[in-house]
């Protein structure tokens, strides 16, 4: 017995400077689980292009659903509003109220001493620099990681961090938030003040800012707390 309806779902959300590949070491677990998963592929473009992709993605499920979220993505799954989706968890992610911006939330705290200095290039994308993924992004991974991160990574576009958020879906739905603790590119303090802003369950540990990575046991159990809350049976019928 799995616990949840045959259309259970979980849908994963990438962040900037990757792709649904960022969650290689979540998805066969949760799987296993009997989750229906899958990684929404956002175009990086604008909030309102990558939302519009995310809906696009979800309407390749049937059922309730969980939305998980890294970094960027985490503004991405706020601004979707819809009623399959039952949950919101919050991997180190970002999550403007109505009307801010990504970067506003972002910047809120001083950068760490090894965050890397971010810039868009002539097209108006920002790509992090090697050195950044080594230091910043995955700090705990190994190098041999960290390269094919920085090898295979995605931009993002600026227009993406300036965009103002639309009302967010934390405000009605329940939400958890893995923070971590030892992040060198969203400050732990803005993490929390953003996980109490939304009235998430928090789950705070030492990791870095890629836990998918570096401690994905950790990812792979909050996302399945929040399934087991909002998606059983017993969920199911009293919604």
């Amino acid at each position: 017995m799995t616990g949840f309806p045959p259309n259970a779902a979980v849908v994963l959300v990438h962040g900037a400077w990757a792709d649904g590949s960022c969650w290689s070491n979540v998805v066969l677990p949760l799987q296993g689980l009997g989750l229906q998963v899958i990684c929404a592929p956002i175009p990086l473009t604008t909030l309102t292009d990558d939302i519009a992709a995310l809906r696009r993605a979800l309407e390749r499920t049937s059922g309730s659903v969980v939305l998980a979220a890294h970094a960027y993505g985490g503004a991405v799954i706020g601004g979707l509003r819809e009623d399959r989706v039952k949950a919101l968890v919050y991997i180190a992610a970002l999550a403007p109220d109505e009307g801010e911006t990504v970067a506003q939330v972002f910047y809120r705290e001083p950068p760490h001493a090894n965050a890397p200095k971010l810039a868009p290039d002539a097209h108006g994308f920002i790509w992090m620099p090697e050195q950044g993924f080594h230091n910043a992004v995955a700090h705990k991974a190994s190098l041999e990681q960290t390269s094919v991160l920085a090898a295979t990574q995605r931009p993002i576009a600026l227009a993406c961090i300036q965009e103002p958020a639309p009302t967010p879906a934390w405000k009605t739905k329940p939400s958890w938030y893995l923070l971590a603790e030892e992040d060198r590119m969203i400050h732990a303090k803005t993490q929390r003040f953003m996980a109490e802003r939304m009235g998430a369950s928090i789950r705070a540990e030492r990791v870095d800012h890629t836990p998918m990575f570096t401690a994905p046991d950790l990812v792979i159990d909050l996302i399945a707390d929040a399934a087991r809350e909002t998606l059983s049976p017993r969920q199911t019928v009293r919604s």
